[in-house]
């Protein structure tokens, strides 16, 4: 390039971040504060979970048996071989961008485009359904919003209020978080308190009611919905306080928050109250307040609701808009795409992007923007765990602060026993979703393409790096 100095593409690659004398418009960061381990617990909480809201699905799918063993197994299978892999890349190369870094490190540039569009539209598509759920919650205490011109608007208005305040920046947004996951949390504990006294434990091996048919397509996308998104946090790694350290303890404290948060409310409720399994949908452990404690308690819960989909929201957003900056600092987006508010220090139009096409597919179903969610995102996650093999044997050496202790032989098993569970939830997914899926991915392809044509073409401004530097750092 012409210089000693190494570009910021050349630094993320490396798994360093940007120096101090780095000056490029998408990577400022003087006078940023960082983020410090608490709030990155809870940012990590809430892009996989939020508390317990949204998995009531599960029992109505299948049952109360099928879904405290759901959860109790699923993170075993799926949770924390996705938090390990997470936590030894994002510590080896921590640099906003995240999965996308770990793709072009592993396989190329092309595989880094294709995993920053599926991880991307997966993302933003799963931030539309959180005022969706957040309406659901809403319209139990007031039905006005529970179809028309009422719950569209209510859905714009909060989508775009709780953009502004993402805007206002990712330290806020990490303490807002905290505040946030303690406040939705509380009404549970008091949930679970009152319960105790009234368990049945027999109706925990309850397969389900006579006459209603299990759905285990909305079974394992719940499951899949609500326990998945471990690796999203890694696109805000630029931001951390000392990523190497910060992260494999964010990531083992939000683990263990996490499956608690989830599993004591379920057998809480479900051990408490006869079964009644049609009814138990998204929203209905509101009712299991009101049946138990009554109408106050069933208040609350619907209160912590929209605070968890604010919590929810604005986590995911941050992943999203921080992984645009990381792709425009890595030149696989233009410049521009990287800019920072000069007030906030906050990446401004990946926040409006991601925001406008959050907005576009708010209207669809629940459940087909769970199943849409869950398709894109196990593409991205299987082309995730073969990077994480393939950069232990392309990068033997490489400096990794956190390491999954494992050889081999283990480090497969680990990898094929999720992959072996995301090839499942893409064949039970409808056709519509493959549909979908298959269009997006096209579009990502196309866009990579035109991106490289337009650089080729000096057309639209890219950062200082190119295919040859790709080439040179890759090698």
């Amino acid at each position: 390039m012409g210089s000693s100095q190494s570009s910021p593409k050349s630094q993320y690659l490396l798994g360093e971040p940007p120096s101090p004398t780095t000056t490029t418009t998408t990577s400022t960061t003087q006078n940023q504060k960082k983020l410090a381990l608490i709030p990155l617990v809870f940012l990590i909480y809430f892009e996989v979970a939020g508390g317990p809201y949204g998995e009531e699905a599960a029992v109505g799918a299948a049952g109360p048996l099928f879904a405290i063993l759901g959860f109790l197994i699923f993170p075993f299978i799926w949770s924390i071989p996705e938090a390990l892999v997470t936590a030894e890349l994002a510590t080896t190369f921590p640099g906003n961008g995240g999965y996308v870094i770990w793709a072009h490190q592993a396989f190329g540039p092309f595989w880094g485009s294709l995993m920053g569009s599926w991880k991307f539209l997966s993302g933003v598509i799963n931030i539309a359904s959180y005022p969706v759920l957040c309406i659901d919650y809403l319209e139990l205490v007031f039905p006005i919003f529970s179809s028309g011109l009422p719950r569209y608007l209510a859905i714009l208005f909060s989508t775009l209020a709780l953009s502004f305040l993402n805007y206002t920046g990712l330290s806020i947004v990490g303490y807002t978080a905290v505040s946030l996951g303690i406040v939705s949390l509380s009404p549970f504990v008091v949930l679970t308190l009152i319960c105790i006294p009234k368990i049945d434990a027999s109706r925990w091996i309850s397969l389900g009611q006579k006459g209603v048919e299990k759905d285990w397509t909305l079974f394992f996308n719940t499951l899949f919905w609500n326990l998945n998104f471990w690796d999203n946090a890694s696109t805000l790694a630029g931001e951390v306080d000392q990523p190497q350290k910060t992260y494999p303890k964010a990531l083992f404290s939000a683990g263990i928050l996490t499956c608690l948060a989830y599993l004591i409310p379920l057998l809480a409720a479900t051990g408490s109250i006869p079964l009644d399994q049609e009814q138990w949908v998204n929203g209905y452990f509101a009712d299991v307040a009101e049946m138990v404690a009554g109408k106050w308690l069933k208040f609350w819960i619907e209160i912590g609701a929209v605070l968890s989909s604010i919590g929810l929201f604005e986590a995911q957003l941050s992943s999203c808009a921080y992984q645009i900056l990381g792709m425009a600092d890595l030149a696989f987006l233009p410049r521009f795409f990287g800019a920072r508010s000069m007030w906030f220090n906050t990446p401004w139009v990946g926040i409006l992007i991601s925001t406008v096409i959050a907005l576009a597919v708010s209207y669809m179903n629940f459940t087909d923007i769970i199943s849409s969610v869950n398709f894109l995102y196990s593409l991205g996650m299987l082309l995730e765990f073969a990077s994480f093999l393939w950069l232990r044997k392309k990068m033997p050496a490489a400096k990794r602060p956190y390491k999954v202790p494992l050889g081999w032989p283990g480090l497969l098993i680990m990898c094929l026993l999720p992959s072996g569970f995301l090839v499942y939830i893409m064949a039970i997914a409808t056709k519509t979703v493959y549909l979908v899926s298959a269009l997006l991915t096209v579009v990502g392809i196309a866009w990579y393409f035109s991106m490289k044509f337009c650089k080729s073409k000096m057309w639209i401004e890219f950062n200082t790096v190119g295919d040859r530097e790709d080439d040179e750092v890759l090698d």
